[in-house]
């Protein structure tokens, strides 16, 4: 019998997953003893995957697509975060055996982007561009930071503008489609749209940046993305997620294990690994 505890990742596809590698690094890091796996799981197979894994012993899942929102549903208890989120990227067994669901996407973005990249947003004008599961997901961890004002844009524009409905609070959120976007220039852009992974960008003016603008795609790939190219035409700050995928693994190692393992040295790898 071994007594090495077993986490996993869930999703479809899962072959791309770096989650494996963080994490592995992550536990020789800190001298834990775990293995971490990448596991295909079909939307149409969660709950029985999710069953099993914990009855074999399993210690924590992470989920991601299209598994998160289904992982919501799936879990006994929520965090606020995950409420907030409507979408659970980190399962915890609790001590009694019930699973607690989490969502460190948002912490883990306003992580990379305010401590890696030193890139404040108090007081700061916001654009996200589309209003899924992965923008509900960092709403409000952004908010938390007291920006200026939120603009969602997205395709079906009263989706937007019902996200930015339920998420209003002291701080102006509105919504809209692309082709409505307010004449102005933003000190963010976060593309929260799967544009990337088609190989196209949203349809967006090219005045919306400048040159102290950060761009951010929260997705990654081994090339730049198109959104991470379009954002260097007009800044020097264009950046994608591969810096969230990991201060995102680091939290959830964290509530899995009660360490937080350092993250620099793991992005700096993935960088290097990709060069």
């Amino acid at each position: 019998m071994t007594n090495i505890d077993h986490y996993a990742v869930f999703g479809d596809p899962i072959n791309h997953s770096k989650s494996p590698f963080i994490h592995h690094h992550f536990a020789e890091q800190t001298s834990q003893k775990l293995h971490y796996s990448a596991q295909q799981v079909s939307a149409q197979q969660f709950n029985t995957q999710l069953t099993d894994f914990f009855a074999r012993g399993g210690k924590g899942i992470n989920c991601t697509v299209p598994l998160k929102e289904i992982a919501y549903k799936a879990v006994s208890q929520l965090t606020d975060r995950a409420e907030y989120a409507k979408a659970v990227n980190t399962i915890i067994q609790q001590p009694d055996g019930s699973l607690l669901g989490d969502n460190t996407d948002g912490v883990g973005l306003i992580q990379d982007i305010t401590i890696n990249h030193h890139v404040s947003l108090k007081m700061s004008n916001i654009l996200i561009l589309g209003a899924g599961g992965a923008t509900r997901g960092i709403l409000a961890p952004l908010l938390a930071q007291a920006p200026k004002q939120i603009i969602i844009a997205n395709r079906t524009p009263s989706k937007a503008q019902q996200l930015a409905l339920e998420f209003t609070r002291k701080i102006p959120i509105t919504g809209c489609g692309f082709s409505d976007l307010p004449t102005q220039q933003f000190d963010l852009i976060l593309n929260a749209t799967s544009a990337s992974l088609s190989n196209q960008v949203p349809p967006l003016p090219n005045d919306l940046l400048n040159k102290h603008s950060t761009c951010y795609d929260l997705a990654y790939s081994n090339k730049p993305t198109p959104f991470v190219r379009w954002g260097q035409q007009f800044t020097d700050k264009s950046l994608d997620g591969l810096g969230m995928l990991v201060e995102q693994a680091a939290e959830a190692f964290y509530l899995w294990r009660g360490i937080r393992p350092v993250t620099q040295t793991v992005i700096q790898d993935l960088i290097n690994a990709r060069l």
